[in-house]
């Protein structure tokens, strides 16, 4: 008797989003498949985006090894993610950290002009993260909303703290959202929960934060892991939203990394090709190189 291996079928769907306009645009999520299960009956017709990450001040504490594909542009944020373009990545994720008090305390003014002549320079769509300082984001993501009005661009994090100041802002100048919660499937929902109460579903990327190889990254693929299946398995709602692996700077900023390039690269693309199994939709790496290396080993046949 011929063996036929069984072939599963979910009747759930992750939410297809858009993120950019127009040309820039780019399309994540819309699986009704678990991660890499071309055996089974389904189809994932957005695959695994990746996109390189941007600083809006000149990075304090990165290794040497990891500054020498940008050396020539580091200084300047708009040239920088013009320059990752070269590298074919999907979209450019763009960091606000001088904003952070105990940094820079850059106004929000000046962030949000940033963040739209960063956006209007390149051809891919924008990713914007505020200093994660639950009020100065506030201000912050607030003006970037409102100054990049009708660009729809991916706006986070929007945290339990602020998640109504910050996601009307995003709601009402036309952006998409990140929500963010740490590492825990409950609060995760809960947040998507109140967010959603005046948030279309439809608009909601989740980040529920990426950690490096050896520094918990098993509980990073596990909660992944089990978002993906709650909402393809399940048709829970609250989980049926793309997911960002927002990964580089967890692992760049390790000892292994620090100490040796090789060894930086393996370490954020074993992170990488880690998270994408678990279910990831949109990648945020740090090195060039890491990604050329994630690509082609996703080529492999």
């Amino acid at each position: 008797m011929e063996y036929k291996a069984p072939v599963e079928a979910y009747a759930g769907v992750v939410r297809e989003i858009t993120i950019g306009k127009g040309k820039k645009s780019l399309k994540i999520g819309g699986e009704n498949v678990l991660p890499f299960h071309f055996f089974d009956q389904g189809s994932n017709p957005n695959p695994p985006k990746f996109a390189l990450e941007v600083l809006d001040m000149n990075p304090q504490d990165w290794p040497k090894h990891a500054l020498e594909p940008l050396q020539d542009v580091i200084s300047d944020p708009i040239r920088w993610a013009k320059k990752c373009q070269g590298f074919a990545v999907d979209a450019v994720s763009l960091y606000l950290m001088s904003t952070d008090p105990a940094v820079k305390d850059t106004p929000a003014d000046k962030a949000a002009a940033l963040a739209k002549e960063v956006g209007d320079a390149i051809n891919v769509p924008l990713i914007v993260y505020g200093s994660g300082d639950e009020k100065k984001d506030v201000e912050v993501l607030s003006k970037v909303a409102e100054v990049c009005d009708g660009m729809n661009l991916l706006i986070g994090p929007v945290l339990k703290e602020n998640y109504e100041a910050v996601g009307r802002a995003i709601l009402d100048h036309g952006h998409t959202a990140i929500t963010q919660s740490p590492l825990d499937i409950n609060l995760l929902k809960e947040l998507n929960v109140k967010v959603g109460k005046f948030f279309p579903s439809d608009r909601i990327v989740i980040d529920p934060l990426s950690s490096a190889l050896g520094y918990g990254m098993e509980y990073s693929f596990s909660l992944i892991e089990r978002v993906k299946q709650i909402g393809i398995i399940t048709r829970d709602s609250m989980t049926m939203m793309p997911i960002i692996a927002n990964l580089g700077g967890e692992c760049w900023k390790t000892k292994q990394a620090k100490e040796n390039k090789e060894r930086g690269l393996l370490w954020e693309g074993i992170t990488a090709l880690s998270l994408l199994l678990a279910g990831a939709n949109i990648l945020v790496l740090r090195h060039p190189e890491t990604l050329s290396l994630v690509k082609e080993t996703m080529e492999v046949k």
